[in-house]
């Protein structure tokens, strides 16, 4: 009697790899005393890199010079937005880095759309914004910290529409894996630059494996899964909830709590992000960068 196969549902798969994403990144900041920010995420890229060839084993040599003319800027992006993003979390706390990152891909939905009432969410968003900029006081933030963290959100919105090139221009899963490749090729030399053999260290490549797997890997499997089941608008609401899930990983495993100004403009940034999935024109039709 053959057995079954298990499977999850479309929406617990994407609750899943949003929480395995997070997850993975409170472990990955966990390893900032002894990887940096910039070997961490080498480590992560590269194995994730790694990963994703030896299960899917695309064929590099058939993609031609036209070919790489779109991957290589998606991958660049790709790399060049974790270095950054990882870079805010030595500044700030994972949910509110987030929360930043959030306003790229907001910006550019309200560039792709024509509808006045995505001027609204944007609106929202940026009061937001504005509630958790930084300022003196309790709870004030760092400028660098909030630099790098917009600039990560900039990059995942050049990632979102390079890849849109890569989608039409390269089928399947080559791309992707490709473009990955790239993204470790524009990362391992920060890290190496950072840490130097210490990427080498046994027990640190395995904790850079466990982030690869819980980062990419993991929630790349299944949020391809429930895209193939669900509305493109569905799960850009849902993965609107990223900073939320995020906040909640940096409270849970770092013990990194927010004040309640700052859980407000985090409310402010998820609302806006849902708002404008359901009424505007969806930046989420692919999974959250993969790196």
């Amino acid at each position: 009697m053959p057995v079954p196969r298990l499977s999850l549902p479309p929406l617990p798969s994407l609750v899943l790899a949003m929480l395995s994403i997070q997850g993975g990144a409170a472990f990955a900041k966990s390893l900032f005393p002894a990887l940096g920010p910039f070997g961490t995420t080498a480590l992560r890229v590269g194995l994730a890199a790694a990963l994703l060839f030896a299960v899917f084993r695309p064929s590099l040599r058939r993609l031609t010079r036209a070919d790489w003319a779109v991957i290589v800027p998606y991958g660049a992006a790709l790399g060049l937005m974790n270095l950054s993003f990882y870079a805010s979390l030595k500044y700030l706390p994972l949910g509110l880095a987030v929360t930043f990152e959030f306003v790229g891909p907001l910006l550019l939905s309200l560039a792709l759309s024509r509808r006045a009432l995505d001027f609204v969410w944007v609106a929202l968003a940026a009061l937001g914004i504005v509630l958790i900029a930084p300022h003196g006081g309790e709870g004030s933030l760092s400028l660098p910290g909030v630099a790098l963290a917009l600039t990560a959100g900039g990059l995942w919105a050049g990632y979102i529409v390079a890849g849109g090139a890569v989608a039409r221009r390269v089928p399947g899963t080559t791309g992707v894996v490709a473009g990955m490749i790239v993204a470790a090729a524009v990362a391992l030399p920060f890290g190496a630059a950072q840490v130097g053999a210490g990427l080498l260290h046994p027990q640190l490549l395995l904790a850079g494996l466990a982030v690869a797997v819980l980062s990419s890997a993991l929630p790349y499997t299944l949020e391809m899964r429930a895209l193939r089941a669900i509305p493109t608008h569905v799960f850009g609401v849902l993965m609107s909830l990223e900073p939320a899930l995020a906040a909640l990983s940096g409270l849970l495993f770092l013990g990194e709590r927010l004040t309640p100004l700052q859980v407000a403009a985090l409310l402010c940034v998820v609302v806006a992000s849902a708002g404008i999935s359901l009424t505007g024109r969806s930046v989420h039709a692919e999974p959250e960068p993969v790196g």
